[in-house]
């Protein structure tokens, strides 16, 4: 059984060894996955036949994923049916419930290395361009597997529509404690009937626990969304994260790993809504808040289907919203189990289009799509008359620092005035580089540009000088993994446009820590054109 694991690289496309695409994991070579410093888990799926994917026959219906929100009594009780049948497979079937959780544990909490690289070194599918691509071949099986076990071809999962107003909080499917989708290991206050159970898609830890009325919650995550996808999401390294090609290590030995980057929708919403559900009086924040354990709640499947409708809907919001068309992302490849017991082998280029697939997403409305955020310097001005105290100023030199307390710094742009066509052809974006931090603790901080005021609330997601923020799920690589460094890039073409700093030679960026301690490298400011 060793000897057909260590095979998988073999069935590569031959147009593969132009490239460097990440591959399946041997997993006869699986490991144990690290929770935290001192603790392991075991979650390696076991060992079984490995075949190459094939599209679903075009004869077999289509597959429409519901709002969660909107789904009737017949559709709650036969997904109720699924995941009790799934719940009772045993352990060492690959469908079971514990297994198809252990999936996402294993990539992502370092229980695999990277095919053929020697030193090893971790395969991990967050913070870069295999996040839409695994997540979506993820929920494609499970959701295949569901629908065998109940002998629904049609089955689909639904999603949890957190970027509609009807659908900010947990659907009320997963919070009947006498269901199949209900599990404790949630925050108490964020479920249906708790102290906060309006989505907060800023949220990073209790503080920002506010009771606030439900339009203003809405009008926070509406401009959330409208960055994430709209304005802050133009190019493709932005929205789907940064390349991550097979055998990218350290300069040298003991260097920090390279630098990766979460594209826009992983970073948040994805992340926020991941530690807004998981359980905080539980050690390591399961199961949504961490990795290793997220799989386990049924409530990951319907989130991560709403992350893989924006993939869809990204791609309708303009000519130049297309997928990578590098081969090193259209190349990589990863394994995952069908209804059938079978270990299959699927290439990112076959899952480009979900309704090749099979399966389609309910069309429900996207009142984040036009919006604008005002500047919060304006709102100050007119609130207070004084002259407002000028924030402090860090020199660029101080880098690398670490993020300890609110500090601003001015950046130098390289381009200023650009034409309507150079926008368009090239996204100016504010690097900040070098970013540490221990990846088994919730991290977050923010950015905003030209927010010099030193007497209010730093800016929000509801003011026009937020650029952005950084979020990091608890999850871990093996025992004596290199130590790793992100990136955070994010698109301000727009947003300068609307402070009316086009013209400006430079600008203010401010980082705020929110939770974990983090190291910053350094800030720049670049231009990219895909």
């Amino acid at each position: 059984m060793g000897s057909l694991y260590g095979a998988v690289s073999s069935l590569s496309d031959p147009t593969a060894a132009l490239a460097d695409p990440i591959q399946p994991p041997d997993l006869s070579k699986c490991h144990t996955a690290t929770v935290t410093k001192d603790t392991t888990v075991a979650c390696c799926p076991p060992l079984v036949r490995i075949i190459d994917f094939k599209f679903p026959s075009p004869r077999e219906p289509m597959r429409t994923r519901r709002a969660a929100h909107l789904v009737d009594e017949d559709y709650i009780k036969k997904y109720e049916k699924a995941i009790s049948l799934m719940k009772a497979l045993p352990d060492d079937d690959p469908r079971s419930f514990k297994n198809q959780a252990n999936v996402h544990c294993a990539y992502c909490n370092g229980a695999y290395d990277q095919v053929g690289i020697t030193p090893t070194l971790d395969l991990q599918i967050h913070f870069s361009w295999l996040f839409f691509p695994f997540h979506r071949y993820y929920l494609y099986f499970h959701e295949r597997i569901l629908g065998s076990l109940i002998d629904d071809p049609t089955f689909a999962l639904p999603f949890w529509n957190w970027d509609s107003p009807d659908g900010m909080q947990i659907p009320p499917i997963f919070a009947n404690t006498d269901s199949e989708l209900f599990v404790a290991l949630r925050n108490q206050k964020h479920i249906p009937g708790g102290a906060y159970p309006l989505l907060n898609m800023h949220w990073s830890d209790p503080i920002d626990d506010k009771a606030l009325a439900p339009e203003d919650q809405w009008d926070i995550n509406r401009r959330v969304m409208h960055t994430q996808m709209v304005s802050g999401a133009k190019k493709r390294t932005l929205f789907f994260g940064m390349p991550l090609k097979a055998g990218e290590t350290p300069l040298k030995a003991g260097d920090a790993a390279a630098n990766t980057g979460q594209g826009s929708i992983e970073r948040s919403p994805h992340m926020n809504i991941h530690i807004w559900t998981g359980d905080p009086k539980q050690a390591h924040t399961e199961d949504m808040g961490n990795f290793y354990s997220a799989g386990r709640d049924p409530i990951f499947y319907c989130h991560h289907a709403n992350v893989d409708r924006m993939w869809d809907l990204w791609k309708t919001l303009g000519p130049r919203r297309t997928d990578f068309t590098d081969p090193d992302w259209l190349e990589a490849a990863f394994v995952f189990y069908d209804e059938d017991k079978n270990l299959v082998r699927c290439k990112v280029k076959d899952c480009l289009d979900s309704r090749k697939l099979n399966y389609d997403y309910q069309k429900v409305p996207l009142p984040w799509l036009d919006t604008k955020r005002t500047p919060k310097a304006k709102k100050e001005k007119f609130a207070n008359a004084a002259p407002p105290k000028k924030r402090e100023l860090t020199p660029l030199s101080a880098f690398p620092l670490v993020l300890n307390k609110a500090i601003s710094v001015v950046v130098p742009r390289g381009k200023r005035s650009r034409t309507v066509v150079e926008k368009e052809e090239e996204e100016e974006i504010l690097v900040v580089e070098g970013i540490e931090f221990d990846r088994g603790n919730v991290v977050k901080f923010d950015v905003a540009l030209n927010d010099e005021d030193d007497t209010g609330v730093p800016a929000g997601p509801q003011d026009t000088e937020f650029a952005g923020t950084f979020v990091n799920v608890p999850h871990r690589e093996k025992q004596g993994a290199p130590s790793f460094k992100a990136v955070l890039r994010l698109g301000i073409t727009d947003l300068l446009e609307d402070l009316g700093a086009d013209d400006d030679d430079t600008v203010v960026v401010t980082l705020v820590p929110k939770v974990g301690e983090v190291k910053i490298g350094g800030l720049k400011i670049d231009y990219i054109t895909d």
